[in-house]
């Protein structure tokens, strides 16, 4: 029995070509992304990669995204590689610029470097997001439209603006502790499948052992 799509496939329906399943189109070993974690874009889901950008392999830091993530058209994750030396006179990249220039190169320590992007799991990032590098985003988090995102997000908020602000909890502090210990994104498929219905009404005493 099929509990639900395949997560291995790029579309998970075949009818909706542009959603696309985001793990099963990237190709770099600094991006990691879990299952059911999809990117909605009209213009090509599969370009992805194309949304996260200044992300070189020399400089170490990775983007990982969770299980069952909803993104939408438009996001941008920045990564470490956009920053620029900020301890000398000038910011300028001379070094990029070559033809001798680059003997201003800059020792990589000599660079802000904020560390890896983390997404949770269930998160839902509107449209036209802008991710700063190094940000953590909870699990169940809400970023809203037009967002640019500077600081980490805790699990189960809502937060918009620019620069991103918490506007409220989704739910009390008992309800965000329990759903944040019951992990149901790590469920096994049949599962997940035989609670959707409570999954999605909130009615946590729905939940089948």
């Amino acid at each position: 029995m099929q509990y639900g799509p395949d997560p291995n496939s790029i579309y998970p329906n075949q009818n909706i070509k542009s959603i696309c399943f985001i793990k099963n189109v990237i190709k770099r070993s600094n991006i990691i992304v879990g299952d059911y974690t999809y990117y909605s874009d009209p213009d090509g889901p599969e370009l992805f990669e194309e949304h996260v950008t200044h992300h070189y392999e020399f400089i170490g830091d990775k983007l990982i995204i969770g299980r069952f993530c909803a993104i939408a058209k438009g996001i941008e994750f920045i990564m470490n590689g956009a920053n620029h030396r900020m301890c000398s006179v000038t910011t300028y990249p001379f070094n990029i610029m070559g033809h001798g220039w680059e003997k201003a190169t800059p020792a990589l320590e000599d660079l802000p470097f904020k560390g890896d992007t983390v997404v949770g799991n269930d998160v839902w990032i509107g449209q036209n997001v802008t991710v700063m590098p190094g940000v953590n985003i909870g699990d169940g988090a809400i970023i809203a439209a037009n967002s640019v995102v500077t600081k980490d997000i805790p699990a189960y908020h809502i937060a918009g603006g620019n620069p991103c602000k918490i506007i409220r909890k989704r739910f009390d502090d008992e309800l965000i502790t329990y759903l944040t210990e019951l992990k149901w994104w790590d469920w096994p498929e049949d599962k997940i499948f035989n609670n959707l219905e409570a999954l999605c009404s909130g009615d946590l005493t729905r939940i089948a052992p």
